[in-house]
């Protein structure tokens, strides 16, 4: 959270909707070889954005970059679980951000089941934990 001389906090919330990106991902080994388009729709806080008082773009995040993340983390390895998938993406994206918290919905457009319905999905919340440890020692 960024702190302003006036007393203001600003905490800056990125979000990414509708990114579309084929994948090989499923439980059966037909869905993994032939492949299916995935939705992704993530949002993250991004720590000390000093982009909400410089307006200079080398300070705040390249939605560019986190798509490119995300999209390396869902077409590099095959994954059984929409779960798994979305756990490794919201991992990879608190890890180069330092976020505090992520939220990752994946889901399939077109699932195969035999009946008719629109999408599956799974949403997967990351939350850091402080360490209960170090305030113990301290």
């Amino acid at each position: 959270m960024e702190v302003h001389g006036n007393g203001i906090e600003s905490r800056v919330e990125v979000e990414l909707r509708g990114l579309s990106i084929y994948t090989h991902h499923g439980v059966s080994e037909a869905e993994r070889e032939v492949g299916q388009r995935l939705e992704f729709d993530i949002s993250f806080d991004v720590p000390d954005c000093d982009a909400v008082l410089t307006d200079r773009i080398e300070d705040t995040v390249d939605y560019g970059e986190a798509c490119d993340i995300v999209a390396l983390a869902a077409t590099e390895r095959s994954y059984r679980t929409l779960e798994r998938l979305a756990q490794v993406v919201g991992e990879r994206l608190m890890e180069r951000y330092g976020c505090e918290s992520a939220r990752v919905r994946a889901s399939k457009p077109e699932p195969p089941l035999p009946l008719a319905i629109q999408e599956v999905a799974v949403e997967v919340v990351h939350e850091r934990v402080e360490d209960e440890a170090s305030d113990e020692d301290e």
